[in-house]
């Protein structure tokens, strides 16, 4: 099909441009990117050099995809920002690029990025993902598939945040989140099972028990985080939810937020 660009927006010569995408008058893309079918760039959207954007993608007024990375390493070499398939990203976001050739920035598919947000330069945001206005993700973070990060949300630098998450609106997060819970409060504090979300997504009231009685040992029974995996192990039913709630802690080191620091 036919693509609908504007006269008045500005196409780099290498740019790659898929079929029926729709680009707006005064949009930028730069030399160096690539752009899936069935996408739409709106008014006054910079899509910068070394952007590789999927298919179907809604882009709105002011983002900036593919930034200069905003971190000392990067000297100016080549680098990368990857956007997937059948997300919405909302006005005035920015996503770094990565800082080196290799890795880069990278956002999966079927995400809404909310207003005002900041994704930091080779951060990882999975699919499924809900960004809410003005969330900030520092460079090198990592949100995994399904979670929910409220609006006003700061990830630090190097943080994870496991799958089917929900972080409540203006939480401050450094370190690393275990999946299917809720973090609320400054400093963070466990705030219970994500139920109502994982209901939502499928989750059997066996697995969601399961969930429960894991993080019970380990954020309500004033033991370290070590024997708390311990005790899972013996008193937990083994199957998926389990092995990816120990999974995730050791692939941390143990390390994960909400932890007094003589449990860690």
């Amino acid at each position: 099909m036919a693509n609908n660009i504007s006269k008045l927006a500005h196409v780099g010569a290498s740019a790659k441009i898929g079929d029926n995408v729709t680009i707006h008058p005064f949009a930028y893309i730069d030399d160096n990117v690539e752009i899936g079918d069935g996408c739409e760039i709106m008014s006054y959207t910079s899509i910068v050099r070394g952007t590789r954007i999927g298919k179907n993608n809604k882009i709105y007024q002011g983002s900036i995809i593919g930034a200069d990375p905003q971190d000392f390493r990067w000297k100016g070499e080549d680098s990368y920002c990857y956007i997937g398939d059948n997300n919405v990203i909302r006005e005035h976001v920015i996503i770094n690029r990565g800082i080196t050739s290799e890795g880069g920035t990278r956002l999966g598919n079927n995400s809404f990025i909310m207003a005002d947000s900041h994704i930091g330069h080779d951060s990882h945001i999975g699919d499924n993902c809900v960004l809410g206005n003005g969330v900030l993700i520092a460079g090198d973070a990592e949100v995994d598939n399904c979670t929910i990060l409220s609006s006003g949300v700061m990830l630090h630098e190097n943080s994870r945040v496991g799958e089917w998450v929900l972080i409540k609106g203006g939480c401050r997060i450094t370190g690393n989140v275990p999946p299917y819970v809720i973090m609320a409060h400054n400093p963070a504090s466990y705030f219970g099972v994500n139920a109502i979300i994982l209901r939502k997504g499928g989750f059997t009231e066996e697995q969601i028990d399961n969930i429960a009685k894991a993080y019970r040992h380990i954020y309500q029974t004033g033991t370290s985080v070590f024997n708390a995996l311990r005790r899972i192990e013996a008193d937990v039913t083994e199957g998926t939810v389990r092995d990816h709630i120990t999974d995730f802690i050791r692939n941390v080191n143990l390390k994960i937020v909400a932890i007094p620091r003589d449990l860690e």
